[in-house]
């Protein structure tokens, strides 16, 4: 069994990775359906909270059937932090996560997200604020250093752990290489290594099958494994992870109807939550790798994107349904297409 704080998670656990406009409401309630254990919101801008930005509030929605929780933020401000640490406290999560991780522009100039890794110092003191404005377990999502020349992993596992918090999780990447290049999980093991660390690590980055997920916890010592492009459109990969785990052998695909069931209910769900207008708009990018494999799905796919109507979208994921009625995903390559990120790190 893997311990946060008091939150109790199953021995080799699996995560939903924190992802900008994917971590919703909608798509959270189908990762946890197929079994992820620990779900994340997506970040939250420590600014936005303290001034009361829609945007941000909006985000700290969360539900009893997504629980164990934790809500992100991010942030370069001490102060700012503490307040919002606070906000996010009544929001009533099982943890706080802290984004050191985010490498776009926007947020690495503020010295928030990926940027705080060119002071470690300054680092270790935001979060020891954190720590101490707030009664939830505080947990940390970062990246390997900057670039090739500051990986200090090892060190910033340890100094933040004495400061308090109660796990970490680790891109594999540096920010100089942004989503480029190959995750380094020798680095996890490099942690773990250290006779000092006490608190859970987990690996995140390039996990995109089961055998790649039982690798990263049984060669390089993951306590866990964190996921996040590879479940968009794709929630099945908890399932299957789970299944191999357990048994060693893969589960088949998951077959048209359970992919076409999942679009529905996250289509119906995103508009429930968000809105008809930004519902049917952030689903654009989960229908290629729901339906990734089908011969001749771009036509579909492309009215499916440029569908403003959800009515609409119904009766073509019905189309699709009598014309691929019998397909056999097993029979064929199931190669999916994993988006790139647009905002936020996974």
């Amino acid at each position: 069994m893997v311990k946060i704080g008091n939150v109790q998670l199953p021995d080799m656990p699996l995560l939903l990775a924190p992802m900008e406009d994917v971590s919703d409401p909608p798509f959270r309630h189908l990762c946890k359906k197929y079994g992820a254990d620990m779900l994340y919101t997506e970040f939250i801008s420590a600014d936005g909270l303290i001034r009361d930005a829609e945007k941000s509030v909006k985000k700290l929605d969360i539900f009893d059937d997504e629980r164990p929780i934790g809500i992100q933020i991010f942030g370069g401000e001490e102060e700012a932090m503490m307040r919002s640490a606070a906000i996010v406290e009544r929001a009533n999560p099982e943890l706080l996560d802290i984004n050191y991780g985010c490498p776009v522009k926007n947020v690495v100039c503020r010295n928030a997200g990926a940027g705080i890794l060119r002071d470690i110092d300054k680092m270790v003191k935001l979060t020891a604020a954190v720590v101490k404005s707030t009664k939830l377990p505080v947990t940390v999502k970062t990246r390997l250093g900057w670039d090739d020349t500051t990986i200090r992993i090892v060190e910033v596992a340890e100094r933040l752990q004495d400061v308090g918090i109660q796990a970490i999780s680790i891109h594999c990447r540096t920010r100089h290489q942004m989503y480029t290049g190959s995750a380094r999980w020798e680095w996890i093991a490099r942690v773990k290594e250290n006779p000092r660390i006490r608190i859970p690590v987990f690996g995140n980055g390039d996990v995109d099958s089961p055998e790649k997920a039982l690798e990263m916890v049984k060669k390089y010592g993951a306590d866990g494994v964190m996921i996040g492009r590879a479940a968009i459109g794709y929630p099945f990969i908890f399932r299957e992870i789970k299944h191999f785990v357990a048994t060693g052998e893969r589960l088949p695909p998951p077959t048209l109807e359970e992919r076409l069931d999942a679009c529905r209910t996250h289509l119906m769900r995103s508009i429930a939550w968000k809105g008809t207008k930004l519902g049917i708009l952030e689903m654009r990018r989960h229908y290629g790798p729901y339906f990734a494999g089908l011969p001749g799905i771009k036509n579909y796919r492309a009215r499916l994107v440029t569908s403003d109507s959800a009515d609409q979208i119904l009766e073509i994921l019905d189309e699709i349904q009598t014309a691929y009625t019998g397909y056999d995903y097993c029979a064929t390559s199931t190669a999916r297409n994993i988006p790139e990120p647009t905002y936020g790190d996974a």
